[in-house]
This record gives C-alpha cells, sequence and structure tokens, in this order.
C-alpha cells in the first residue's frame, strides 16, 4: 500500500516537462547575471527535474526508431524535446567544472536531439558534420581547392543561417497565436499536433545555431589552454640564449655601394651604455665642480681689473656725449657749411 502511495505522489512526466520548461523560461527571461545563485539553482533544479523525465521516459518506452513523427501521437510529441531543454539548460550552468566539459556536455544533448528529429524526420536539414565533413577525392586536388571550397562553405552556411532565422521568426508568430489555445485545453487534436511539431522545428533552428556557437568556443578555449601550456613550459629568460643580430642581404649590398647612412655601426647595448653611464656620472659631477670653483689667482685678478672696467665706462659715456652733440650741430647747419675755399 506504501509503494502505492508513493507512485501516486511522483510527479507525472506531464508535470515534470512542464515545470522544465517554465524554469527554462523563468531563467531567460531573468535580468539577474546568470552566475547569481537564484538562477543557478533554477538551471539546476530543472536538469535535475529533466533527467528523472528521461528516466520516466526510457521505462514507459513510448517511442520507436523505426516510426515516424505521424505515427506519434499528438500529445506525446513533445516529449521528443527533452534532449535540446538539456542543451539549453546545461551552457547556463556556471559551477566548479570546465567550461569546456560543459560545452560538451551540451552539444551531446544537442546532437542527440538532432539526431532524433533528423530520424523520425520532423524536419529536412543537414546534421553539423555533414556540414563540416571534408570532400571526397584527392587530398591534392581538395589542398588546391581549399580556398575555392572554403569561399562556398562559407556562403552557402550563411545562406542557411539567414535561412533558419526566417523559418524560425514564421514559427515563433504561429506558436504564440496557437498557445493560448492549447494551453487552455480548448484546441482540437490537429491544432495541438500542429502546436507541438511547431515547437520541434523551432528547437531544431535553436541547437544547429547553438552546435555552431560551440564549436567555436572550444575552438578557443583549446587555442587558449594550448598557449597557456607553451608560455609555461619554455625555459626562463635567464636560460635564453642572446639573440644574435641579423643583416638583410639587400642592406648589405646597399650599404656597399651608397654607404649605411650613418657614422659607425653599434659598439654596445643600451644596457651597456647605461651602466657606462652611471659609473661616468661621478666623475663627471666632480670634473663639473672643480670647473664651476675658480681658483685663487684668478679672483685676486679680478680685484685688479675693477677699475680698468669703471675707466673704460666713463670712455665710453664721453664717446657718446660726443657723438650726440655732433648729430645736433648737423641738424642745425647744412652740409659744406663754413666751406669758403671753392667760392667763385
Amino acid at each position: 500500500m506504501a509503494s502505492y502511495t508513493e507512485e501516486l505522489q511522483k510527479p507525472k512526466l506531464r508535470e515534470l516537462l512542464e515545470t522544465s520548461t517554465e524554469l527554462l523560461e523563468e531563467v531567460e527571461a531573468a535580468t539577474q547575471p546568470t552566475g547569481s545563485k537564484p538562477i543557478q539553482e533554477k538551471v539546476r533544479k530543472a536538469l535535475s527535474l529533466l533527467e528523472n523525465a528521461s528516466d520516466m521516459l526510457s521505462q514507459l518506452d513510448l517511442f520507436s526508431r523505426n516510426e515516424d513523427w505521424e505515427e506519434i501521437a499528438s500529445a506525446d510529441l513533445k516529449y521528443l524535446m527533452l534532449p535540446a531543454l538539456k542543451g539549453a539548460l546545461t551552457l547556463k550552468l556556471v559551477g566548479p567544472s570546465k567550461r569546456l566539459d560543459l560545452l560538451r556536455d551540451a552539444r551531446e544533448h544537442f546532437m542527440n536531439f538532432l539526431i532524433q528529429s533528423h530520424n523520425y524526420h520532423v524536419a529536412e536539414f543537414q546534421l553539423p558534420w555533414t556540414q563540416s565533413s571534408s570532400p571526397e577525392g584527392d587530398p591534392a586536388a581538395a589542398t588546391s581547392d581549399s580556398l575555392e571550397h572554403n569561399l562556398v562553405a562559407m556562403a552557402s552556411q550563411r545562406q542557411s543561417k539567414i535561412q533558419r532565422y526566417k523559418q524560425k521568426k514564421a514559427v515563433e508568430q504561429r506558436l504564440s497565436s496557437l498557445k493560448s489555445a492549447v494551453v487552455s485545453g480548448q484546441a482540437d487534436d490537429e491544432r495541438v499536433r500542429e502546436y507541438y511539431l511547431l515547437q520541434l522545428r523551432r528547437w531544431i533552428s535553436i541547437s544547429l545555431d547553438e552546435i555552431e556557437s560551440i564549436d567555436q568556443e572550444i575552438e578557443i578555449l583549446r587555442e587558449r589552454d594550448s598557449l597557456g601550456e607553451a608560455s609555461a613550459s619554455p625555459m626562463s629568460t635567464e636560460e635564453r640564449p642572446p639573440l644574435k643580430p641579423f643583416v638583410l642581404t639587400r642592406s648589405v649590398a646597399q650599404a656597399q655601394v651608397f654607404g649605411s647612412g650613418y657614422p659607425s655601426l653599434a659598439t654596445m647595448t643600451v644596457n651597456d651604455w647605461y651602466e657606462q653611464r652611471q659609473k661616468g656620472e661621478v666623475s663627471q659631477s666632480v670634473q663639473e665642480a672643480e670647473k664651476e670653483t675658480p681658483p685663487p689667482g684668478t679672483l685676486a685678478l679680478s680685484e685688479q681689473e675693477e677699475p680698468d672696467l669703471e675707466q673704460k665706462e666713463d670712455d665710453d659715456e664721453n664717446a657718446l656725449h660726443r657723438m650726440q652733440e655732433w648729430d645736433d650741430w648737423k641738424d642745425t647747419h647744412p652740409r659744406g657749411y663754413g666751406n669758403r675755399q671753392n667760392m667763385g
């Protein structure tokens, strides 16, 4: 009797899916940082509910690989979204585990969802490894045409992203018009089926975009880790051999014809010059002090020359006075005044 009561108290599969979906919507609409404690608690709770739902789904054995989505009951179509929901919630985890491990787990969830959707023919799309696979054939031919192949791949990838974006917007508009009727239970079986099918196609588009972003982030993290290992492994700067100067051949030939363009080549490094400069500062300061301090005989000589300087200043003043008088006389006497020798 106790086991039967416990079975009745357990949440149903539908409730687990609805609760986890609501928690994911709350996390995506929250204004708090993703790493905050309330958000992380919601993420972990939703992931725990989805794990329980996956266990219940495997026990019920609702789906078969030989079936098509048209053969699945309308009420059971929504359970195909479980792997995609796990991937979206795993990307929002921030914990002690490494980011690279979380990205790999999320990619695995999204890939499981895409493979499942591809097997049930929910929509027409190419799996990520098919899009990134290298062309078969001669390796030399592939190498020669790598640039052209990359350009074509980039153009097709951009076009597919634009097409997915347009399809996603159209699906979201249709979902918003069907959601109220489906949630309230007023929609018929055909509308319910359309609603969950559109949900699956929306998550297919999200999964393809997320896998592309995950692959790019994984590549960045791997390069960062490799650079960190490379920077830690080399020997220290003290153990590194000194760099040897090198001269370009063209510069040598040009210098032989036109000259180096400067007086001489460098004979010491900057560090050697700085050390030599420091050592020479003491002797240079002593020499400058000796230059600034006059000898005793010079002081006595300067005292003797003071009267001569005063006499020179007086002579300069007399000469200036005579020049001023001559200028005044020329102003009052015209040129040739007093010259009586050549008069007729």
